[in-house]
Parts: structure tokens; C-alpha cells; sequence
């Protein structure tokens, strides 16, 4: 009797490095499927729909403009020097990479919680989910950035400002990159974890509020480098934060003058990777009984 070979062989027995990446590609169409229903049914029966995703982060640009610009008078500038940034602009960039972060990080740690009727009826490789949700993610960041690039070239044709353009701005989609990675990798990690400590997820928010304040999302370096009390710890705060390095060559790219360091620059994605790397094989193990926990 001729044996039958199967194209799909599903099974709970898996290696620790069998991370079903070749048949996640394979399941493409469905990622895409799942990026339309998630970014249909955020802003569907809403009046203002995709508005959303400007109104959001424009109002907490103005906020922390008037908060930690005006009020508050805190460093916006990343290196020494008389240059002339709109507060509007400078709170803007960290705002947008941010809010990706968080929104990701957010959304692909609930994966399991959030998709447990489907995952526990239908098989596909659950890795589809993860990515599908930063895809659904980047939507509201592309636009975000679309309106932060017209504002960016009604300054940069005025000639009132001191931005500029450079070839920095061929590094704004490796950015980008680096930030998913590392904010997918991280919501694996919690999503693995939480399906079985559901207090974890309770720490998500509180600790990511703690970690934007921790970041130079609503300062500029210097007010870490102009400090004699904090000076000498610039480099340990740009190596050990992997966000300090995004976000400080994201403005570098837009603005045309910043702080970039190579060696901090390599520890982010040094870390990002390894915590990318780590969710993808607790997410692999996880997936094969998380309905016994959930």
C-alpha cells in the first residue's frame, strides 16, 4: 500500500529551535487578511475613523510641547549646539515611535487571551498572529509619519529652522524595523509568560509608562550630558535602554543633526535581537498547550 504523504503535519511535538518560520511564509494571505479585519474593526461604526490615528498623538505632542517644552523648559536637542527645532516636531518624533512601541507591545502580549476562540477551532502557524498585529499597528505609524513629513517640509521650506536634509534619512526604515523587532519580540516574551501569570499583563501598561519616561521621548539628551551629576553615565544610558538609540537616530535622520554612536547603536540592535529571538522560542513552546492554561 502506497504511504500518503501530507503537505501539513500537526503535531505537539516540536524541537526548541523549530520555529515553523517556512510555513509562516507560506501562510502570507492570511496575514494579510488578518491586518484588514484588525484595522477594519478599530476604527469601524466610529464617525472620525482613521482621524483617530492622527488626533491621538497630535494631542500628546501638544501636551508634552506644553508640559515639558514650555512649563517645565526641559532640554530639546540631543547634542550641545544653538539649534533651532519646533517643539512641535521634536515631541512628534518620539510620540510616533512610542506609541508603535507600546501599541505592539501591547497587542501581541494579549495574542493568546485575545484570539483563544479562533486558535482553540482553527489550525494555522501562530506566529501569523503576532505579525499581523504589528502590520495592523504600522498603519496608524505611517500615517502619523505622512503628517509629520508635510509639517517637516513646510519648516524645511521656510528656511526658519535648523533642520536639513541629510543621508540620514536612508536610515528611518532600518529604524523602523529595529523597533518592531524589538517591541514584537518583547510582547511574545509577556504573551508566553502571561498565559499562565495573568498578573504579568496587569504590569504592562504601568511599566511601559515607566519606560517612556525612561526614554528620550519627552527630553533631548543633553539634559542627561549638560548634568555633572548624570554626564558620565550617557554612554551606560544609551547602551542599556535599546530605545535611546532609536529614537535619538530617528531625529538625527529627520532633523539632519543629533547624537549617534556606533557602539550604542549595535548593543540596541544587539538586544533587540535577542529579545526577539527569545519570544519567538517561549511564543513556539507556548503555542502547543497554552488552551490547557488559558
Amino acid at each position: 500500500m502506497k504511504k500518503q504523504k501530507f503537505k501539513t503535519t500537526i503535531t505537539s511535538k516540536h524541537k526548541l529551535f523549530d520555529l515553523h518560520l517556512r510555513e509562516t511564509f507560506k501562510y502570507r494571505d492570511l496575514i494579510w487578511l488578518f491586518v484588514k479585519r484588525d484595522f477594519t474593526a478599530l476604527y469601524k461604526q466610529t464617525i472620525l475613523g482613521p482621524l483617530w490615528a492622527i488626533i491621538q498623538p497630535v494631542m500628546t505632542t501638544f501636551v508634552f510641547s506644553f508640559v515639558f517644552g514650555t512649563l517645565a523648559g526641559l532640554a530639546t536637542g540631543d547634542v550641545p549646539g544653538d539649534f533651532n527645532v519646533p517643539s512641535f516636531l521634536f515631541y512628534m518624533t518620539g510620540t510616533m515611535l512610542f506609541t508603535y512601541f507600546s501599541t505592539n507591545v501591547n497587542t501581541v502580549s494579549k495574542i493568546f487571551v485575545a484570539n483563544r476562540a479562533t486558535m482553540g477551532k482553527v489550525y494555522y502557524p501562530r506566529l501569523v498572529q503576532p505579525i499581523a498585529a504589528s502590520l495592523s499597528n504600522l498603519i496608524p505609524f505611517v500615517i502619523n509619519f505622512v503628517l509629520f513629513m508635510i509639517v517637516w517640509l513646510v519648516f524645511l521650506l521656510t528656511k526658519t529652522t535648523s533642520i536639513q536634509v541629510t543621508w540620514w534619512l536612508l536610515l528611518i526604515p532600518v529604524i523602523v524595523l529595529e523597533l518592531m523587532i524589538l517591541s514584537v519580540g518583547l510582547g511574545m516574551v509577556i504573551s508566553a509568560v502571561t498565559t499562565k501569570y495573568r498578573d504579568l499583563q496587569m504590569l504592562v501598561g504601568f511599566g511601559l509608562q515607566l519606560w517612556q519616561y525612561a526614554s528620550p521621548v519627552a527630553y533631548g539628551l543633553t539634559l542627561i550630558s549638560s548634568s555633572e551629576k548624570l554626564g558620565g553615565l550617557l554612554m551606560a544610558y544609551t547602551c542599556a535602554n535599546p530605545l535611546t538609540p532609536i529614537v535619538t537616530s530617528f531625529r538625527l535622520a529627520v532633523f539632519g543633526f543629533g547624537y549617534f554612536n556606533w557602539i550604542p547603536y549595535i548593543a540596541s540592535w544587539g538586544i533587540s535581537l535577542f529579545v526577539f529571538f527569545v519570544g519567538l522560542i517561549l511564543f513556539s513552546k507556548t503555542e502547543k498547550n497554552f488552551m490547557d492554561t488559558i
